[in-house]
């Protein structure tokens, strides 16, 4: 869920996970994205299905359309935020409550909701993945309510993980640095962000789609079978910086 294009996170999700012989469901919301989500879909034979993470009678339907398909499901993967870009710049302190309630429920509830409708297809045990970002953790340019957003969301992966636990679905977060994606451009300052964590990660890089769609595989394959309640960072390093590299030659 969340493909918009070629760059989407979760486009190379679905990419990788195809190519280790997955078959997948790609999820959109409204005929344009339907139109740019088909070959997409047609070029990893994946079947598509239309979704309204907003909409409880969408989901219910998505869901029937999958079940129709598959008896089971072995993995749902959550790729899916929101907030009007105009809140995503100035103080956090200016966040409206029409945007923040909207930010909370597309970027933070949705993934409990789908979740929970997921588990239901999953009798053998399953994997369900969501994607956050170190804004939650830290104040980061631009971030604002988003970072909210995805703190609560990282609380929703513990908890979920110790609801579905017990039947052996394994919940869990992947949070990649910063990427060139269409959700990406809707934060101000995007390319400076994208440039200073490429200067200051360990690597010196920020990572790929093939690398964050390698840790989904990871977590939602028997690789990451004792693995839930985790959100695992996939930035070159950047998480562990506590500030850039000093110029030794500065004054």
């Amino acid at each position: 869920m969340g493909v918009a294009n070629d760059h989407s996170i979760a486009w190379g999700v679905a990419r990788t996970l195809h190519a280790h012989g997955a078959r997948i469901a790609i999820s959109y919301q409204g005929e344009a994205f339907g139109r740019r989500v088909t070959p997409l879909a047609e070029s990893i034979d994946a079947i598509t299905v239309p979704a309204d993470v907003g909409d409880p009678a969408s989901l219910d339907a998505a869901f029937e359309q999958i079940a129709a398909k598959w008896e089971t499901i072995d993995f749902i993967v959550h790729a899916i935020a929101y907030s009007d870009r105009n809140e995503l710049q100035g103080r956090f302190a200016n966040t409206t409550r029409e945007n923040f309630l909207r930010s909370m429920d597309v970027s933070c509830y949705s993934f409990i909701d789908v979740t929970r409708r997921a588990a239901e297809l999953m009798p053998n045990g399953g994997a369900a993945l969501t994607m956050s970002y170190l804004g939650a953790e830290r104040v980061m340019p631009n971030y604002n309510v988003m970072g909210v957003a995805k703190a609560a969301l990282e609380a929703s992966v513990r908890y979920l993980a110790a609801d579905f636990g017990p039947v052996g679905v394994r919940v869990n977060a992947l949070s990649p640095g910063p990427m060139r994606t269409l959700a990406g451009s809707a934060v101000g300052g995007a390319r400076r962000v994208y440039k200073r964590s490429a200067e200051t990660a360990p690597l010196r890089r920020n990572p790929t789609l093939d690398e964050v769609g390698g840790a989904a595989l990871f977590l939602l394959s028997p690789l990451g079978g004792a693995v839930t309640g985790e959100v695992m960072f996939v930035d070159g390093g950047f998480h562990a910086v506590g500030m850039p590299p000093i110029d030794e030659g500065a004054a």
